[in-house]
């Protein structure tokens, strides 16, 4: 296995000097960095820029807040039981407010994200550097990072405050900006990046923002706002570094290889959040003090012998078509094998606690399969020290994007060859498309049948939540699927800590319904 990136998170001092008139009292700590005494080399640039990408990795992140908020939001989750804490519960069913800490935590690490990288994005281009397309692509880094950060909260809440520089002050808080605006800013930050990033990367550098992972989150954007032409050259220019790169298909053989640690960085994986498993598991929102020991908590959250917080809901189960095999490769069912190859465990309903699932009428215990360390061992009670990198943009998703582009202003020819690449992979091998279950003989039924592949060739990857918003958005949805929905669930409340803290933001700018 290749070696991994290990982001070092930086706390980032960013900090405003103060004088009280009397030099008597006039105190320096001589161990503090400032902005005059940091950010001046190209070497403590890199240690910035790795500290944005520790937020990334974080608790409030990538880690585990980020994961849960969009799963809770979907219809692919069902509770896995009375031990789902409450918060996070709330989500599921819809009773949560501006009170919810989940909802709080990511809204808190996108900033965080966001003010590390502004500092990178402002420090950097005085900073002295031995090589200027180096210095631009740690710019790069940098604006596509910022970037991501504000499609989750343009996503998710709307009109947000517009950070472009990092905080000096305690009042250097913001007002919203409408949405718009804030989509400018993030196709300037993606197309700045398109510029500037390479194609791809090796050895210690695996992990980090690339051009192709650039084009393809400037298409997701498009493809939220249903902006089909835009999107269009993007997911080409994608499809076609990855087909001509991989010999004419980007597409792993074997399906589940995108979720083990052996196979990280293959050639399905346009961009992953590396993780490791050569330590435990670090609580900080932040991303700090992680240094080589960085693993995630996911397997922990959802595995069927660890706390399996949250199962697949009936209905994501009912989606698969007998004989489909990624029902197997994303879930675990009783009586199934797992540990480690040589000497394999069975899973019991016994060791699986919570709630059980309706599968083909037959009541049963199901839990995750995808992102678990169960396919090598046996994790027992606790177990976080899950080091399988977090696959945030693969090329099955590009395909089947470029497919739903193909619908709308191309042909069905070729969007029904975009659709039908996931289930030609070997280990899938379902037939094409159209099927008797799903005829494509319209643009509505190519759409439904897109709308179909994408939630299970995808499920449990943190596609469905941004799938549904945006589908609802363009009146692709024939039917309602999240259960308690009304007008008010499309946008998240604004955390009542930012309408407390936020002069500029208060009760009656707070989004409807809230």
């Amino acid at each position: 296995m290749r070696k991994k990136i290990f982001f070092i998170s930086l706390t980032v001092c960013l900090l405003v000097a103060f004088s009280c008139g009397e030099d008597i009292l006039d105190k320096q700590n001589s161990n503090k960095q400032t902005t005059e005494t940091y950010y001046i080399v190209q070497q403590e640039i890199h240690a910035a820029l790795t500290g944005v990408y520790g937020v990334l990795q974080s608790n409030s992140l990538g880690g585990r807040e980020w994961f849960f908020l969009h799963d809770l939001r979907s219809d692919e989750m069902a509770s896995g039981g009375g031990h789902l804490e409450t918060h996070r519960n709330q989500i599921l069913i819809g009773t949560h407010d501006a009170g919810n800490d989940v909802i709080l935590q990511v809204w808190t690490g996108c900033y965080r994200l966001i003010h590390r990288a502004n500092a990178v994005i402002q420090l950097a281009v005085n900073a002295e550097f031995g090589n200027e397309s180096l210095r631009n692509r740690y710019l790069g880094e940098a604006h596509f990072l910022r970037g991501w950060a504000y499609y989750q909260l343009y996503t998710l809440w709307g009109d947000v405050p517009i950070m472009e520089e990092f905080a000096t002050t305690l009042d250097g808080a913001k007002p919203r900006s409408p949405a718009s605006e804030v989509k400018n800013l993030m196709i300037q930050d993606f197309t700045f990046a398109i510029q500037n990033l390479p194609e791809s990367y090796s050895g210690s550098d695996l992990g980090r923002a690339t051009k192709i992972a650039a084009q393809a989150m400037l298409a997701k954007l498009y493809m939220f706002d249903a902006q089909y032409s835009e999107a269009k050259p993007l997911l080409e220019a994608v499809i076609n570094y990855g087909e001509a790169t991989f010999g004419g298909n980007p597409l792993m053989d074997d399906y589940f290889d995108n979720f083990t640690e052996e196979a990280e960085y293959n050639k399905e994986s346009i961009w992953e959040i590396s993780y490791t498993s050569a330590g435990n598991y670090n609580w900080d929102a932040d991303g700090n003090d992680y240094g080589p020991n960085e693993s995630w908590i996911r397997s922990q959250e959802y595995s069927a012998v660890g706390w399996r917080n949250l199962i697949p809901s009936d209905k994501l189960l009912a989606e698969f078509e007998d004989g489909d095999p990624r029902l197997k490769f994303n879930f675990y069912f009783t009586g199934d094998t797992y540990g480690p190859p040589d000497n394999p465990v069975v899973l019991t309903d016994e060791a699986q606690r919570g709630n059980t699932s309706v599968y083909k009428g037959v009541e049963q215990k199901i839990s995750w399969k995808k992102y678990s360390v169960m396919y090598k061992l046996d994790p027992g009670g606790y177990y976080d020290q899950i080091g399988i990198n977090y696959r945030m943009i693969r090329y099955a998703d590009i395909y089947l994007l470029a497919a739903e582009v193909e619908n709308e202003i191309g042909t069905s020819v070729k969007a029904l060859e975009y659709l039908n690449k996931t289930r030609n992979r070997p280990s899938v091998a379902m037939p094409e498309y159209p099927t008797a279950d799903y005829p494509c003989n319209s643009k509505d039924e190519i759409m439904r049948a897109i709308i179909h592949e994408r939630m299970v060739e995808l499920a449990g990857e943190e596609q469905r939540n941004t799938d549904i918003l945006r589908w609802r958005k363009a009146g692709k949805l024939t039917t309602e699927p999240i259960s308690y929905y009304e007008p008010k669930y499309t946008l998240l409340p604004i955390p009542i800590v930012e309408l407390d803290a936020n002069p500029y933001i208060d009760q009656s700018q707070q989004n409807p319904g809230y």
